[in-house]
């Protein structure tokens, strides 16, 4: 394939990856938006391999590396359960990182590149160095973010006494041997300042998510999907190709758009999530900040049964899914409630805030798992005005994001944050397994609520006495 050849097949997967971000901004035009994606990208690798930079002597070592990570992506396709998505969205994150990483030192080493002019060679060497330092940052934070979405590290943020001041060490740091490097007169002395900043890049990945709290892990997420697609970008400058320039800057921009957005809907600033703080991951009631006083009363239990005939004799009825639905992998057995409920002529619709579960739009990919229909899953800015015209509001495993706290109690650590509003619907039907908070460690004065009932225990389990109850 000739160099121009080359180029116009990249020209024509970057419009089909902005395609493919296009179509994933709305669930219904999301399968297309993913095969835009996937017919891109199976381009831009066949354009990459047949193109005039690779030698026939390469073919060997590239088709075995794509018949080993085809191997490993297509296992992890089948065996990866749906709710394991969050974490498996850090952990590829990571692999982008540790590849920027990868292709800086490869890059340095590379004494076939000769450069015209002592400038040329200095911009190269930035992009390298910046290019390894993006990446190294998104691989440990991506690292440590996958083990606190899998649970194998707790949510609760690990803040270092003066965690500021060494991150301002850290970075002082990394811009004194970055003149070190370009400094360099020759690789091997080049070799130690750039080994030193990767180092400190690393340990800065761990400390700043590891100060993030379990609240605001669905902002870390997309936080790491933009630093991976800055990282392919670089990557991208290191090997002067203009398709991973462009692929990363939409991955790294579109991910920032995302972070901004998840942080509107938390009321948080981004600034505050990187400082950390915000979630215990204890899953025991916590006060809020200020000492705010915890809900007082009695909640009042109900039962299967009883849940049943409440939605029977519905009209309207909006269901609230959370990260409970997911972990007991209830889904399926919701949407058959759903279409039970609708072939009754019940108007059933769900309500899904935008940091619900542990990732951007993990809810809306279960309930497409569980084929239920585009037109009844509403946004929290679309549904919150219709609770009060609603007769059972039911939520399923979500807490800090139907918590009334975040309204009412200034001194809350969630106050000022947009909460689906379900306490104004007639009734409202809160499912979990026990009083515990949620992932924000913060008491829900909801479960107290003159209105509200508490159907404990497995979502699943309950629900499928639900169903059964509604089929007698």
């Amino acid at each position: 394939m000739t160099a121009s050849l080359a180029t116009v097949a990249y020209i024509g997967a970057t419009i089909l990856f902005i395609l493919s971000l296009g179509g994933l901004s709305n669930p219904e035009t999301a399968r297309r938006g993913n095969l835009f994606g996937i017919i891109g990208m199976a381009i831009a690798v066949l354009a990459t391999v047949l193109g005039p930079r690779v030698t026939p002597g390469g073919y060997a070592w590239i088709i075995g590396a794509l018949v080993v990570g085809g191997s490993i992506g297509l296992y992890a396709a089948k065996t990866v359960q749906m709710t394991q998505m969050p974490e498996l969205v850090a952990l590829m994150h990571s692999l982008v990182g540790l590849a920027a990483s990868l292709v800086g030192y490869a890059s340095y080493v590379d004494t076939s590149t000769v450069f015209p002019t002592p400038a040329e060679k200095a911009i190269h060497e930035v992009e390298i160095y910046v290019g390894i330092l993006i990446g190294a940052v998104t691989f440990s934070g991506s690292i440590i973010a996958f083990g606190k979405l899998s649970g194998k590290i707790g949510g609760k943020p690990l803040l270092l006494p003066a965690r500021h001041w060494l991150n301002l060490v850290g970075l002082l740091v990394v811009i004194w041997f970055g003149r070190e490097f370009l400094h360099a007169e020759t690789i091997q002395a080049g070799m130690t300042p750039l080994i030193v900043m990767t180092v400190v890049a690393l340990l800065f990945g761990v400390h700043m998510v590891m100060a993030i709290g379990g609240a605001d892990m669905p902002v870390v997420v997309s936080m790491l999907n933009s630093y991976s697609g800055w990282a392919a970008a670089a990557t991208g400058f290191m090997l002067s190709n203009d398709l991973l320039i462009v692929t990363g800057a939409l991955v790294g921009s579109s991910g920032a758009i995302l972070s901004y957005i998840m942080c509107r809907a938390m009321n948080r600033n981004f600034i505050s999530v990187i400082a950390g703080g915000f979630g215990t991951g204890s899953g025991a009631p916590a006060a809020g900040a200020g000492g705010a006083a915890q809900p007082a009363g009695e909640v009042s239990p109900i039962s299967a049964v009883e849940t049943a005939e409440l939605l029977k004799d519905a009209k309207n009825v909006i269901i609230v899914p959370g990260y409970g639905m997911a972990v007991a992998q209830a889904q399926h057995t919701v949407f058959e409630i759903t279409k039970m409920l609708r072939e009754r002529g019940v108007n059933v619709r769900f309500g899904i805030h935008p940091v619900a579960g542990r990732m951007p739009g993990h809810m809306n990919v279960l309930l497409a798992e569980a084929k239920v229909p585009y037109d009844v899953v509403l946004e929290m800015d679309e549904i919150n005005e219709d609770f009060p015209q609603t007769d059972v509001s039911m939520v399923i495993g979500a807490n800090d994001i139907v918590n009334p706290a975040a309204q009412d109690d200034p001194t809350s650590p969630i106050a000022g944050m947009p909460v689906l509003e379900v306490w104004k619907a007639r009734t409202s039907i809160v499912m979990k397994r026990s009083m515990a908070s949620g992932y924000a460690g913060v008491d829900n004065p909801l479960f107290y609520k003159d209105n509200n009932r508490m159907l404990f225990g497995d979502a699943k389990k309950m629900l499928d006495e639900v169903q059964a109850a509604l089929k007698a």
